[in-house]
């Protein structure tokens, strides 16, 4: 009698899968200097949103700078929507209380707010690169004040490649 097939044992973890889909969201921004991207799931492991950072729909990337320096009106910072709003705002299926997000770049303090408005339990972020700025202590101020719990992605080292 033939051995019985077991299930492969080499596929991803589930942090690995959200983490990969956020970076992989993430390189559709056409920020010249960041790309971060966002997933947001349900507790069934299920993708609820996905977001990355760019100018709001409806503004043109070719006629609004990406510039980092310079006059406030004459940098992207005023225009982009970071990842982490992109996904909140683009989910359509109702509330995100007790979902959540995975993200390549630890929250801002302005993102931080739209997380704890949305009830997203629990924020996954892999680069925490800000770590001890003002925006980012305010953010995990705010989310130990609202009970959001944050944890840093623990990398795996395991490489996936994809042909397009």
């Amino acid at each position: 009698m033939a051995e019985k097939m077991r299930k492969r044992s080499d596929y991803i973890t589930w942090d690995e899968y959200f983490m990969g889909v956020a970076y992989l969201a993430g390189m559709r921004s056409k920020d010249p200097n960041t790309q971060v991207g966002c997933c947001i799931v349900d507790e069934n492991h299920k993708i609820l949103s996905i977001g990355y950072n760019g100018f709001p729909s409806g503004v043109s990337d070719d006629e609004f700078p990406w510039d980092r320096e310079g006059d406030m009106l004459d940098t992207k910072y005023p225009f982009v929507t970071h990842s982490e709003l992109n996904a909140i705002l683009n989910y359509q299926g109702g509330s995100l209380r007790g979902s959540e997000l995975y993200v390549s770049l630890f929250p801002c303090n302005e993102c931080a707010k739209a997380i704890i408005q949305a009830g997203i339990r629990t924020v996954v972020y892999d680069s925490d690169k800000y770590d001890g700025t003002p925006s980012i202590i305010a953010s995990k101020k705010m989310f130990d004040a609202a009970g959001v719990r944050y944890v840093q992605y623990e990398r795996t080292g395991r490489k996936i490649e994809i042909d397009l």
